[in-house]
């Protein structure tokens, strides 16, 4: 364990982003107040706004949940590493957000490609006065905070398909390049007023197509450009290293999604309700349908199943939760968890090597969810006899998909060019949790390694 501390970390590398990270602390240290009263601004809603801070820390909360979901499906060596990939996104993602990334997703349009990232720089003008369009009744400030949110587990989410074998500092690089240049724009073009697909009227409710297509589509990427893990080579069996901790996991995950979906009301209203009601009722139903799916093709009922299919339930009502009826959320969770299970059965079978099964869950359920959004949404699917939304959305699942696709790939090329993506043979066979982070759960402090004998043995 001592050797693994002192790996050699290149701190010249890091000194770069300690050197950004200095200079963004001056600038903003220097910099005038910036937010301008707004005399014309409709009055604040207490209870909208009393609402919304809390559906802000439901989703943050989302984050952490992830952490736990995904660090007890990995090997005991990549526990630490794999929660901390989720973490640290929380950091890179929120100070990208203030400098620049809130303008580029919600600034002014430019031909509803993208925000103009002078609109909001370094957050000016983002303060306690409402905005006529982004957030009629609450504090810009807030609805800034919120959709901030939803850009930290984005990335997050990817982290499950090439767990077990990413180098941390590449990683942290390609969060950077992730969040500014497929992230923003999917987000200007999903739910700015001007957006391209907006205007199309392409319906996602709260990130169907932002958050989880985006997601599964990059981590898809992701598990191809690095390739299989030795251990998936050689078909060594994949032990969960702590189921409770997914269990736990899941919990906060289904917690805070009440936020996620019931806060993109964006305030206290019906609306809210029914997107809190289909939520936990889509839910609910994949939960069941993929264990009962499981039973049916001869397998036990298991905790993992549970939890994964609950959470695919969850991914798939999310573009749909304001705008179709609990009844149809039913249909949405338990179709979503029996496309994502085949898909998850096929993926074991392929040589590909998506560790936690990413895109089958995230990006099946996302797609699966957008598709039946433009099936049931109020008055405007097919359901009721229209075909507009439904023939858009086949349109923006194609666009979607090959930006998505073709954006991440040409990201994770930049990024592996200035620092290599995956950990050499050696790392991985070590862990991650020593090799980049020389830490580890199995950990024992060192005044009881020295007295125990049989404890030095094991740490050898």
């Amino acid at each position: 364990m001592a050797a693994a501390r002192s790996v050699p970390q290149k701190p010249l590398l890091w000194s770069i982003p300690l050197t950004l990270l200095c200079a963004l602390s001056v600038a903003g240290a220097l910099a005038p107040s910036q937010v301008e009263p707004n005399p014309t601004a409709s009055p604040i809603n207490p209870g909208d706004t009393a609402w919304m801070l809390t559906a802000t820390a439901l989703v943050l909360l989302m984050t952490p949940g992830l952490s736990f979901f995904y660090g007890g499906m990995v090997d005991r060596k990549n526990v630490l590493s794999t929660m901390l990939q989720s973490f640290i996104a929380m950091g890179i993602v929120s100070l990208l957000w203030v400098t620049v990334g809130f303008s580029l997703a919600f600034g002014d349009s430019l031909g509803g490609l993208i925000g103009d990232p002078r609109t909001f720089f370094m957050f000016r003008n983002v303060g306690e006065s409402t905005h006529p369009t982004l957030s009629p009744t609450i504090p810009l400030a807030l609805f800034a905070l919120f959709q901030l949110k939803f850009a930290i587990i984005t990335p997050a989410l990817i982290t499950g398909a090439f767990a077990e074998r990413v180098r941390f500092s590449s990683y942290m690089l390609f969060v950077c390049l992730f969040s500014l240049f497929i992230y923003c724009p999917l987000a200007h073009w999903t739910w700015h007023p001007e957006g391209f697909l907006r205007s199309w009227g392409v319906l996602d409710f709260a990130g169907g197509t932002v958050v989880h297509m985006a997601g599964g589509l990059a981590a898809l990427t992701g598990a191809i450009f690095l390739g299989r893990r030795n251990a998936h080579q050689q078909q060594a069996p994949q032990v969960p290293a702590h189921i409770p901790y997914v269990l736990l996991g899941t919990g906060m995950l289904w917690f805070g999604w009440f936020g996620f979906n019931a806060g993109s009301a964006l305030a206290a209203n019906g609306l809210a309700a029914k997107a809190f009601l289909t939520t936990n009722t889509a839910s609910a139903a994949a939960m069941l349908g993929w264990v009962l799916f499981d039973c049916v093709r001869g397998r036990k009922p298991s905790a993992l199943g549970a939890c994964i299919g609950a959470v695919v339930g969850l991914v798939a009502i999310t573009p749909a939760a304001g705008f179709v009826s609990v009844g149809a959320s039913i249909f949405i969770g338990t179709s979503a968890s029996i496309f994502s299970n085949l898909a998850v059965n096929w993926r074991t079978k392929s040589s590909l090597d998506d560790t936690l099964d990413v895109f089958p869950c995230h990006g099946v359920g996302g797609i699966v969810g957008m598709i039946l959004t433009a099936v049931f949404a109020d008055k405007v699917g097919l359901m009721f006899g229209e075909s507009a939304t439904f023939i858009n959305h086949l349109y923006a699942l194609g666009i979607v998909t090959v930006f998505t696709v073709g954006g991440s790939y040409t990201l994770y090329i930049i990024a592996h060019g200035i620092i290599p993506f995956r950990v050499s043979q050696a790392e991985e066979e070590m862990g991650l949790d020593l090799s980049q982070h020389g830490e580890s759960i199995d950990e024992v402090p060192e005044p009881i390694v020295r007295n125990t004998p049989a404890l030095k043995v094991v740490n050898l």
